[in-house]
């Protein structure tokens, strides 16, 4: 059986069609569409001036980077590895989970803490990057004030949704990509020797003879900066859309490198002190309309990463890597979701990177580096995608050692970047990763202390609470949270709350039990009777892109069942059901508290207290679960029920038949 959503598909945006395409370009490029605003400016930091054999080598590291690692690793290969349509990096784990090798959920919290980490940069040096290039018209222009009020309107605008402003962004960006090709080709006449680019020769030559190769690299590294990105939106857009609007992109984007490089090389020594060569390639006439355009392109990359780490926290949330966030759903568009708490995050981020680094040129210092250890993190966890497919061993070794060793390169370049702001990503990626790794194993932790037993030996107990006037009524209809797959086992707290704990009469009891699938979007059910007209089991088969909102799919449920004659929703009690009003549902939630004198174990206790500190920045289970308006009782139980081996047993002393009084 299925649930039913509210949630507006888009097929469209799967198939390939002109519209798909245009909706793609406005969604998946606008990061690795924005790089020519600043990979030429830092590229031309370390050429010796003058020098046209070191600007031909610096497009071509370009070119052929663009080639491999976007178009051959991520548009040819990584499209194809998707779950369901969906990709990103979580969505890869997901796939790749139930391998044998354990360790692979280091790979995806190492990945997915430095892409976020690496996006908290992308705004904050596109938008400044834009904002920069009204110096060229006014030196005194306040870029960072300006910058800062774009961010705070774009982070502001988020509650609202975006997708009446989203229906423009893919005309926009084909008209931006379309501009970057112009201006580009333009300059071509200057020096078509820049057309030497597609020799890769002058790429190898350049790094085999520059001392400061690794400088260099790490500034072309900016030009690719976005393939993840175009990965993670793979199921907001379809492969084939993708595909064919690369086809496009790269065109766009490797004219307007030629065409920076062809200037760079006609103005000889002079063009190192123009400042940024792609204001530079602009006509004078079109400057302010070319600000204006790459202002508006800066927008769009931001929007469609803050969108992005909004979708990767929720996937961390159902993947058990993140405490569970309030999440809003602003639009009726499919995907389109809302996390206020990590809008917050990013927009305070954001801001510290603007004021700590004030300009493009300093940004590019921080930026790069943590998204080359996404890459390598992706690479590998492809690696074990593709065995898990059969494909040749021969190839998986040839692509793995391929991309780990171009990948490791850039890295390498790019922890020169450290010292000079590389620092600020790791500090952010490794915070994030410390909450997952935390959260992840304090899961695992909590998962092996529950006790389970076999349920059918507590269904006469439950019968006979049910029919004992002696009990005071609790509820109509008890629900209770399973925490096991196996519909023959319940756990021993669920048992002890119901019989033991002030016991509980109720006319029905409920065990709603969540299994988390691979699969991104799957969203149904199946219904058990354990005991007739007494005690239910439900299990909702759950996506990692779904949230478990049991009110609402309790409620849904509860209407399949009476539409088709299998539970009676009248009231239990006497005077409610001669009005045959419905009966009510409270829902006990059970906290499990962990104390770590009942444990030995060192690890399992310094995790387990970080653990209580940072479960302190996501909500409760109750209202992650939709239950902060119904009726909860919250009961609190240890953990761990046993002495560890440094207790002591009480020892009895003496029995008195008599207590002397005081005189």
């Amino acid at each position: 059986m299925d649930i039913k959503t509210d949630s507006i598909q888009t097929p469209f945006t799967q198939k390939l069609s002109l519209l798909g395409i245009f909706i793609t370009l406005g969604i998946v490029f606008g990061d690795i569409g924005t790089s020519p605003l600043y990979v030429m400016q830092t590229i031309v930091k370390y050429a010796p001036q003058g020098n046209a054999e070191f600007i031909i080598g610096a497009v071509s590291c370009i070119i052929w980077t663009l080639t491999l690692q976007t178009t051959f690793k991520y548009v040819i290969i990584a499209l194809h590895a998707d779950n369901k349509g969906e990709g990103g990096i979580l969505a890869l784990y997901a796939l790749v989970r139930r391998h044998k090798r354990k360790w692979l959920y280091l790979a995806a919290i190492v990945g997915a803490s430095t892409l976020v980490a690496d996006g908290i940069i992308t705004p904050s040096i596109t938008v400044t990057s834009a904002i920069e290039g009204l110096s060229v018209i006014n030196p005194e222009t306040p870029v960072v004030p300006i910058t800062l009020i774009i961010i705070s309107v774009l982070f502001f605008v988020q509650q609202f949704g975006t997708n009446v402003i989203g229906r423009s962004f893919g005309a926009l960006m084909f008209l931006w990509f379309l501009m970057l090709g112009v201006i580009g080709a333009m300059q071509l006449p200057n020096n078509w020797a820049i057309l030497q680019a597609f020799n890769p020769y002058h790429a190898i030559h350049l790094l085999a003879e520059n001392p400061s190769w690794f400088l260099i690299l790490g500034a072309v590294f900016l030009c690719t900066t976005g393939a993840e990105a175009l990965y993670s939106d793979l199921g907001h857009c379809g492969r084939r859309n993708i595909t064919v609007a690369w086809v496009y992109v790269k065109a766009m984007l490797i004219l307007n490198y030629l065409g920076q490089g062809a200037w760079l090389i006609a103005h000889d020594s002079s063009a190192y002190m123009q400042g940024n060569p792609f204001f530079a390639i602009m006509p004078q006439a079109f400057l302010l309309p070319g600000i204006i355009m790459a202002t508006i392109a800066a927008v769009i990359a931001s929007q469609a990463l803050i969108s992005g780490s909004f979708t990767i926290f929720s996937e961390a949330m159902n993947l058990n890597f993140w405490p569970r966030q309030r999440i809003k759903y602003p639009t009726q568009v499919k995907g389109q979701l809302f996390v206020p708490s990590v809008n917050i995050f990013l927009y305070i981020f954001c801001v510290i990177t603007i004021l700590l680094f004030q300009s493009s040129a300093r940004m590019e210092a921080a930026y790069g580096l943590s998204i080359t250890i996404t890459m390598l993190m992706t690479t590998i966890l492809l690696a074990f995608y593709l065995r898990s497919k059969n494909i040749s061993k021969v190839f998986v070794f040839i692509f793995a050692a391929i991309f780990v060793t171009v990948e490791s390169t850039f890295l390498a370049a790019n922890l020169f970047k450290f010292a000079h702001g590389g620092w600020f990503t790791i500090l952010l990626a490794g915070g994030i990763f410390i909450v997952m790794y935390v959260w992840y194993n304090a899961t695992k932790i909590r998962s092996k202390h529950l006790k389970f037993y076999r349920i059918n030996k507590y269904f006469d107990t439950i019968s006979d609470i049910k029919d004992d006037p002696s009990i005071p009524k609790f509820a109509t209809n008890l629900v209770y949270i399973s925490k096991t797959n196996n519909p023959t086992l319940v756990e021993g707290k669920v048992v002890y709350s119901i019989i033991h704990k002030n016991p509980k009469r109720a006319d029905h009891y409920w065990l709603f039990h969540f299994d988390y699938v691979d699969e991104p979007d799957t969203l149904d059910y199946t219904f058990t009777s354990l005991i007739p007209d007494t005690f239910y089991r439900i299990d909702v088969h759950i996506g990692f892109r779904v949230q478990p909102m049991l009110t609402i799919f309790l409620r849904q449920i509860i209407e399949d069942l009476v539409a088709e004659g299998r539970f009676d929703l009248t009231s239990g009690y006497d005077s409610l059901k001669r009005r045959n009003i419905a009966g009510d549902f409270r829902f006990i939630v059970i906290h499990r508290i962990y104390y770590p004198a009942f444990s030995n174990n060192r690890r399992d206790n310094i995790i387990m207290n970080l653990y209580g500190i940072i479960k302190h920045i996501g909500i409760s289970d109750e209202r992650a679960l939709g239950l902060d308006t119904s009726s909860v009782v919250v009961e609190k139980v240890p953990l761990i029920v046993r002495r560890n081996d440094h207790s002591k047993r009480i020892v009895k002393h003496t029995d008195k038949e008599t207590i002397p009084t005081e005189v």
